[in-house]
């Protein structure tokens, strides 16, 4: 959270700007309502206030994050309408931009998912129903695209995309960033 935006936002924006921020850093289990209230420069009451309990923050978070990931999709979809191809180059370069920063902690989804273990949580059900869609959106491009099997294909850029973000945390490689790119191009016979 950047400081100049705390007196600038409303209380349930800054307690999740807080919470983005924490939960990013240090992982959902980890960071307590307390800790929330005071990065937001706010009191624990006024986050229940807005909050009935921290799943229900946690749950929030995830769908600011899905809903994120979707306005990139939907500007890509603009930016690129007749151009499948375009589009899929531009969601690798969304996921490409941040993975070489020494701030990158690896995708906030993958992260919760393994915080939130439970299949009926309804935040792990969010982000599950998150993933789902952009593989099948993943795969209506492939498709037209005119690449050879569709949904191969979008396994295949799947496991690269999800695969530089770990990758890129453990610095296994370097260039990850440009590395999934190039890989991408290749795969779209670019």
């Amino acid at each position: 959270m950047r400081p100049e935006r705390v007196p600038q936002l409303a209380p349930r924006e800054r307690i999740l700007d807080a919470a983005e921020a924490l939960f990013f850093t240090e992982g959902i289990s980890r960071v307590t309502v307390d800790a929330i209230a005071a990065k937001a420069k706010s009191t624990k009451m006024t986050v229940y206030r807005h909050f009935e309990s921290k799943d229900a923050l946690v749950l929030a978070w995830i769908r600011l994050l899905v809903d994120q990931y979707a306005e990139v999709f939907e500007g890509l979809a603009a930016r690129h309408a007749d151009d499948p191809k375009g589009q899929i180059l531009g969601f690798a370069e969304f996921i490409a931009q941040d993975l070489s920063t020494a701030s990158y902690r690896g995708c906030p989804f993958t992260h919760s998912l393994a915080e939130l273990p439970d299949p009926q949580n309804p935040a792990r059900q969010l982000i599950e129903a998150h993933k789902k869609r952009q593989f099948q959106r993943l795969v209506a491009l492939c498709e037209e695209a005119g690449l050879a099997e569709p949904n191969e294909t979008a396994m295949a850029l799947t496991y690269l995309m999800e695969g530089a973000q770990v990758v890129s945390q453990n610095k296994s490689v370097e260039q990850v960033g440009e590395n999934l790119i190039r890989m991408i191009r290749k795969i779209l016979g670019e």
